[in-house]
Formats: structure tokens, C-alpha cells, sequence
């Protein structure tokens, strides 16, 4: 069981069976024996009256009065009683019938014996002696067992259906407590999407003072990781000034035509397709969320000259309120490649549509060019690739890198046919 909120409600069923089954155990004992020891009073009360109407009457013993419950009158009732004198009954009760009542040739209250007709009976037992008469004489009363049984089950079910009602209030008790208490995890996790999502910077501290140390333990790690990220762009910045400038340096010095040129432009190619993937793929801030609109209306304002030039006319169908849960570089980035894509090869119209389904959103790119076919978008999306060397000029690296951050993010880029005939570029991110 990996779940916090499991483990906490199969440990308190387990202790909380466990302990009403102690209570019931206990409970259940200390009520036979106050039923049983009800019941040894009751036969000791009729023992003590069979004592005293013992009477000596010419030598012969005999009781002067007999009891006269009705329960001793019923054969085979299980209340007997019965008076001997040297082991031979002088008096007996008429439920015995011709029975005699053996037993132990001792003093015994609250033992067990059987009856004439095998059934169980509580028993109570006196020898003593009286005055006038040297006989050892025995009283024994009797009682039903089955009656302490049946009384005592009339209290046992009751306190079984007690405590199972006091059990499934206690596990709904523990249910709602381990709910309550695991909310300001729930909390925690909710804010921790949040700034995942770009909707916050930073956790808010919560009440429970238990979770106050970890909520600060990642606030600086969130801090810790911007100023990772803003040291490692510095320094990319750094290795690519200190890469394209001599490169720049040597291009410059070389005549037109020469052999070396198309190796400098390689270079530069490929430090620059290297620098994007690892800035890319380096550190990131998280809780950053930014506006799609205003970024294509930037990329569409640098780009307006070409637009201007072919006479494109742009189309845009984007809500106000969409956002990018990602950095503000990395989806100009991935749209500038699309647009400026769109602009080379777009004859005519260009459409840029945003849509957003829960915490998705769709980018949709779409021309009026030559488009490409299903066995040419894959090999669109390889480093380096071109379909049309003859077309216009590129490094066959922007798709490569744009579906490279989609996938960094947690999206995707899709390249199929667009209802205008040309390339419909899709990308998919994070809301």
C-alpha cells in the first residue's frame, strides 16, 4: 500500500477491530460471570431455606416446610433440590420425579453436573450436621444451565450490535479524520500544480506547522533552479559570442567562392542547433506562464517586411486569455520557426489558430504552399534536413528544434495537409 490515506485507515481498522474485539471479550466475561453469579445466589438463597426447615423427628430427619417455587414441581425442569442424610435422600423436590441427585462427597458452590435427562445443570452443594442427630447431611440445589445461557445471550447480542454500530462510527470517525488531516497535503499538491502550470511563483506556507519546513525547502529550491537557469544562459550566451565571432572573423576574410565557406556556415549551423538544445533542455524555471497572443502579434510585427513584400494576407484566431505554461523564449521560439516557415512558403494566406480543451492548448500554423507529403513530414523533423534545396534559403533546423521544446515541455509537433493546400504545423502544449 503506497498510499498515505490507505495505510492510515488500514491501520486504524486494524487497531480499532482489534480493540473492540478485546472490549467485546471482556465485556462478554464480565457479564457471564455477573449472570452466573446471579444465579449461584438464587440456588444459595434456596439452600440456605432448605437448612433452616431441617428438623430431627424421632431420630429421622426430615424438613419441616418444603420449598414452594413452581419450578421445582415441573419434572425434569432442571431446578431440583434434594436433602441426604448418609448418602441416602430423605427429601427431595417432585421435578426429580425417582431421580436422585449424585455428586462430589464435598463441599462445592457454582459446579457443573448433569441431570437425569443428560442436561447440564449449575449446582450447589452443603454437608453439615444439626443438633440431635449424628447423620452427615447434604444439601444440593440445582439450576438450569440452559437458562444462564439464554439469559446471558439476551444481553451478549444486544452488546454485540452496541459495539458494531460504535465500530462503524469510529472507522467513519477515522475516515473523516484522515481526510481532514491529509487536506493540507491535497493543498500542497494543488499549489504545487499551480506553479507548475505557470499560475504562481512560489508555494504559499501552509497552517500545519508539520509541512511548513518542506513548503520552504521548495520554495528555495524553486529559487535554486531560476538562478541555475539565468547562470547557465549567461554562460551559453558566452560560448556562443566566443564560437560566432571568430567564425563571423574568418567568413569575413575569406574571398566569395571560397571552398571554406560553406564549412564556416555548417559550423554555424550546427553551434547553433547545439546551444538551442541545450539551453533548451538545461534548467527551468517553473510557475511561468506566458500570453500566446501578444507573442504571435511580436513575431508577426519582425516579420512584417517579408509578409509585406509577398503580400500575405495573416489571419488570427486566438483568445485573449491563452497562455503558454512554459517560458515566453521558448514559445517564440517554436512559433517564430512555424511563422517564418509559413512566411517562406505561404503564397498567399496565412492562418494562426489557438484553441484550448481543459489544460491543453493547440497552436495551428497553416500556409497556401506546395505543403509537403505524409512521407515527407517525418523527415521534416530530422537536424539538418531539406526537402527543397532549390527552395528558399534555411538551415533545416527550425522544425528540429521546435519539435524538440514541444517535446520538453511535455507536448508534441504534428506536420500535416492544411485546408488552405499547404502545411498545417500543430503544436501541442501544456495549458
Amino acid at each position: 500500500m503506497r498510499s498515505i490515506r490507505g495505510r492510515l485507515l488500514i491501520l486504524a481498522a486494524v487497531w480499532l477491530s482489534a480493540a473492540l474485539l478485546a472490549a467485546f471479550l471482556f465485556i462478554s466475561h464480565l457479564l457471564e460471570r455477573f449472570v452466573t453469579d446471579r444465579f449461584d445466589a438464587e440456588v444459595a438463597a434456596i439452600a440456605d431455606a432448605l437448612t433452616a426447615a431441617l428438623e430431627v423427628d424421632d431420630g429421622r430427619i426430615g424438613l419441616a416446610d418444603a420449598p414452594s417455587d413452581p419450578r421445582f414441581l415441573l419434572p425434569f425442569s432442571g431446578w431440583y433440590w434434594q436433602v441426604a442424610a448418609d448418602g441416602r435422600a430423605v427429601a427431595r423436590s417432585d421435578s426429580l420425579l425417582d431421580g436422585r441427585l449424585d455428586g462430589p462427597t464435598r463441599d462445592f458452590a457454582g459446579g457443573y453436573g448433569t441431570g437425569a435427562d443428560g442436561a447440564e445443570l449449575r449446582v450447589m452443594r452443603r454437608e453439615l450436621t444439626i443438633p440431635d442427630s449424628a447423620s452427615r447431611i447434604a444439601v444440593t440445589v440445582t439450576a438450569p444451565q440452559t437458562q444462564i445461557d439464554d439469559s446471558l445471550r439476551q444481553i451478549i447480542r444486544p452488546l454485540a450490535i452496541a459495539l458494531a454500530v460504535l465500530g462503524l462510527g469510529l472507522a467513519a470517525a477515522s475516515l473523516l479524520q484522515v481526510t481532514v488531516g491529509l487536506r493540507s497535503l491535497d493543498r500542497l499538491r494543488a499549489d504545487l500544480a499551480a506553479v507548475r502550470e505557470g499560475k504562481a511563483d512560489r508555494l504559499t506556507l501552509p497552517d500545519v506547522s508539520e509541512l511548513r519546513p518542506l513548503t520552504s525547502e521548495i520554495n528555495a529550491s524553486l529559487d535554486q533552479n531560476a538562478n541555475l537557469l539565468a547562470r547557465s544562459r549567461q554562460h551559453l550566451g558566452n560560448l556562443a559570442h566566443s564560437l560566432r565571432t571568430p567564425l563571423a572573423a574568418l567568413a569575413n576574410e575569406l574571398p566569395d567562392g571560397h571552398g571554406g565557406l560553406p564549412l564556416i556556415t555548417r559550423m554555424d549551423r550546427l553551434i547553433g542547433w547545439h546551444l538551442r538544445r541545450a539551453r533548451s533542455a538545461g534548467p527551468r524555471t517553473m510557475g511561468q506562464r506566458t500570453p500566446i497572443r501578444p507573442v504571435i502579434e511580436d513575431i508577426l510585427l519582425v516579420l512584417r517586411w517579408p509578409i509585406h513584400d509577398k503580400g500575405l494576407a495573416i489571419q488570427i484566431d486566438c483568445p485573449d486569455d491563452a497562455g503558454f505554461a512554459g517560458e515566453r523564449q521558448d514559445l517564440e521560439e517554436m512559433i517564430g520557426n512555424l511563422a517564418e516557415n509559413a512566411v517562406k512558403w505561404g503564397r498567399g494566406h496565412i492562418r494562426v489558430r489557438v484553441t484550448r480543451a481543459e489544460d491543453r492548448l493547440s497552436i495551428r500554423i497553416e500556409d497556401d504552399g506546395p505543403g509537403m507529403t505524409d512521407t515527407d513530414a517525418p523527415r521534416a523533423l530530422i537536424r539538418g534536413a531539406r526537402l527543397d534545396e532549390h527552395g528558399p534559403s534555411g538551415s533545416g533546423l527550425g522544425l528540429a528544434i521546435v519539435a524538440d521544446l514541444a517535446a520538453l515541455h511535455g507536448g508534441e509537433l504534428r506536420l500535416e495537409r492544411a485546408s488552405l493546400g499547404g502545411l498545417a504545423a500543430i503544436l501541442h502544449l501544456p495549458g
